[in-house]
């Protein structure tokens, strides 16, 4: 019987120059870390950023001075109209996106005895309804692409909690079954949703952790180290890709083999 030969095909070393993706909050830390990798598998990528304009622009000025495509767009993701006006202008400049990464988040640390109805609110409106404003801006985009992808990055304390951290930890465990939900109705268009949760990233959030808790954390990690915002990326690249055109509704931990 005569041998079946297989080609193998080179891997495309630009795997998504077909696609468009807005990053919200990519002006720094894990956000920028994702859009500079979208950029570098060949997407163009609308930057998005509060206040740090400066930033953002100096992401963007990076990626297309590799070459790529990459426009800063500013919104408090926390209220609908500045989302519906970032929407206008992306459509404008890239026209419809196929990629959607609802990164931008923020915390306000504090017991639960200390912590106020406006540090409690003021997180979720930024974690969470920012999510659903984004999501609701471009679900259209999203539904009607080709290669729909809606990927939300939660934390692993979303997961298991975190002392201190209620309105965080409740915003964050939010978007697992916003997640689902999505994933669910967005099948039968043939579009996907998919939360990433990171570990304790190395971040300005981290940054502000106090030494004796950073140490606490790490006890708790089995590879005895934090996360490097290059650690989170590849597992969006994966996501926004051909190759988990497949996979939906899941919640991806990157977090150093902690328990939850």
């Amino acid at each position: 019987m005569a041998e079946t030969i297989q080609r193998l095909e080179p891997l495309e070393r630009r795997p998504l120059t077909d696609r468009t993706c807005l990053v919200t909050g990519s002006s720094r830390g894990i956000g920028r870390e994702i859009a500079f990798e979208l950029a570098r598998c060949g997407a163009e990528v609308a930057v998005n950023y509060r206040s740090s304009e400066q930033q953002a622009r100096e992401v963007t000025e990076t990626i297309e001075e590799n070459g790529e495509t990459a426009v800063p767009v500013q919104a408090d993701v926390s209220d609908p109209e500045q989302v519906e006006r970032m929407a206008a202008e992306i459509h404008e400049e890239l026209g419809a996106i196929d990629v959607l990464v609802n990164n931008a988040g923020i915390t306000i640390d504090r017991t639960f005895e200390e912590m106020t109805y406006e540090d409690w609110q003021t997180v979720i409106d930024v974690n969470l309804t920012g999510t659903f404003n984004c999501t609701n801006a471009f679900y259209e985009d999203i539904k009607t692409s080709e290669n729909g992808r809606l990927i939300n990055i939660s934390s692993v304390v979303g997961q298991q909690g975190n002392y201190g951290q209620a309105n965080y930890a409740t915003s964050k465990g939010g978007l697992f079954a916003f997640t689902r939900t999505l994933a669910l109705e967005l099948a039968s268009h043939g579009s996907t949703a998919n939360c990433v949760a990171p570990g304790f990233t190395e971040t300005d959030m981290l940054e502000k952790v106090p030494e004796r808790v950073r140490e606490k954390i790490l006890e708790d990690i089995p590879l005895d180290r934090f996360a490097e915002p290059e650690d989170v990326v590849g597992m969006v690249r994966f996501l926004a890709g051909d190759q988990a055109e497949y996979m939906t509704g899941q919640v991806l931990g990157i977090n150093g083999g902690m328990e939850w």
